[in-house]
């Protein structure tokens, strides 16, 4: 089933063609509205005339988050102000936000894209949507929104938190699909087991999207067992439209990607040279139908890697992997390199662990990970905690080859977050 199956099975020579004929056109529009990239060309050297393959993106420049900032509010703006409709910030711990505007155009393309991504993973209008992220200034909740409307799907715009209502809403409306975040996906879970719901026989769920925040297979597969449907990957970023850039079809092997969109590249972050198809790297990526506020290059610090081979949906765009880890996100500990979703993917994996857990950095060769037991294995003996302390030991040290210093704590002693949680605790910086 398909939104656009002319654009979705497009043969791989003429999605080519029609990403030059963009990458093009967006790189001449930067060339003569934008200073910024205007001075960036000026220093490089080069000019639109230059772009006559889609090998030669290597020679445009790269786009930062720091360049984002240091151009706000209107610096990076392509078309005159009275084409902006909406503005949506990215979150930043320091400084100014990252400001990103959409005109008309840019919101329709962006619903598209979010239809797209809802077909392709069984929906039809006879479903309901329960919207459980963020709206405001945030993407993931308004470019959902619109793009469930264009597919004509009941949509409860319920946004975060107040559990207890999210559950009575379902139970009320059916909700069939929900969005949200893995982290408020597994505190909800709990919550519906402390009540007795039953999701398969007392709610009309079937599917999920997850989005906003890294998560493993074995997070996914625990949601999957907890609730009892399908659990589909998505991937986006303000600075792309939001959460329409990459998602999983109904085969739930790797997310597709938008090539007639973005322009993908897997570089390695420390050469900025490609890497080999299959291999994993920093995900880069050229917007080629953005109008208000296009991007050349933007280095999204997230770490993929291409999926080789033909997906069995018909679809032609290539998929990425789930989101590794993030550049920035990685810690080194006794000289090793740590991501957070290794330490996720391991106590995921283990039976008696429950949904929450917190990476603690207390000095330079010191690790703390303190995690949530189900109450069983709390309420049970001194032996049966002390051996499943020794597994998740064990284990952890076998995936990150560092020993880490294990707590183990009663469900609901760890901090939750119905929006982006912040599950490492860096007491080094502090």
């Amino acid at each position: 089933m398909y939104w656009n199956e002319e654009i979705e099975t497009i043969d791989r020579s003429n999605l080519k063609k029609l990403q030059l004929k963009r990458l093009q056109g967006t790189v001449r529009i930067l060339y003569e509205k934008v200073p910024f990239y205007q001075n960036k060309f000026k220093e490089l050297g080069i000019t639109p005339e230059d772009i006559k393959s889609l090998d030669d993106v290597r020679k445009l420049p790269f786009t930062t988050r720091e360049d984002l900032r240091d151009n706000y509010p209107y610096g990076l703006l392509a078309v005159s102000r009275d084409k902006i409709v909406r503005l949506h910030t990215s979150s930043g711990t320091t400084g100014k936000p990252k400001a990103i505007f959409f005109s008309k155009n840019d919101i329709n393309q962006s619903a598209e894209l979010i239809a797209r991504c809802l077909i392709m993973t069984g929906v039809t209008k006879d479903d309901v949507l329960q919207n459980m992220m963020t709206y405001g200034l945030f993407t993931g909740a308004l470019v959902m929104h619109y793009g469930a409307e264009k597919v004509g799907i009941l949509v409860i715009p319920a946004g975060p938190g107040n559990t207890e209502r999210q559950i009575a809403l379902m139970q009320d409306f059916g909700s069939t699909c929900l969005h949200l975040t893995p982290s408020y996906a597994l505190y909800l879970s709990e919550v519906m087991e402390s009540k007795g719901i039953k999701p398969k026989r007392d709610l009309s769920l079937k599917r999920a999207y997850l989005g906003a925040e890294p998560y493993s297979e074995e997070t996914r597969k625990k949601l999957e067992s907890m609730f009892e449907i399908d659990i589909y990957n998505s991937y986006g970023l303000s600075e792309m439209n939001g959460p329409g850039v990459a998602f999983e079809c109904i085969c739930k092997n790797g997310m597709h990607i938008w090539e007639d969109n973005f322009l993908v590249e897997i570089l390695d972050p420390s050469s900025d040279e490609p890497v080999k198809e299959g291999q994993e790297g920093e995900l880069v990526l050229t917007t080629l139908c953005r109008e208000g506020m296009p991007l050349l290059r933007y280095r999204t610090k997230d770490i993929t890697k291409v999926i080789s081979g033909d997906c069995p949906c018909g679809r032609t765009h290539r998929r990425i992997s789930r989101i590794l880890g993030r550049v920035d996100d990685m810690f080194i500990v006794r000289g090793v390199n740590i991501f957070p979703q290794q330490i996720e993917r391991v106590l995921m994996s283990i039976k008696g662990v429950a949904q929450n857990y917190q990476i603690l950095l207390e000095s330079y060769d010191k690790l703390s990970v303190k995690v949530e037991i189900e109450q069983d294995f709390f309420d049970g003996s001194i032996e049966h905690l002390l051996n499943l302390k020794t597994k998740i030991t064990e284990k952890l040290k076998s995936e990150i080859l560092v020993t880490p210093k294990v707590e183990l704590v009663e469900p609901g002693t760890l901090p939750i977050s119905e929006g982006k949680l912040n599950r490492v605790i860096d007491k080094r910086t502090l």
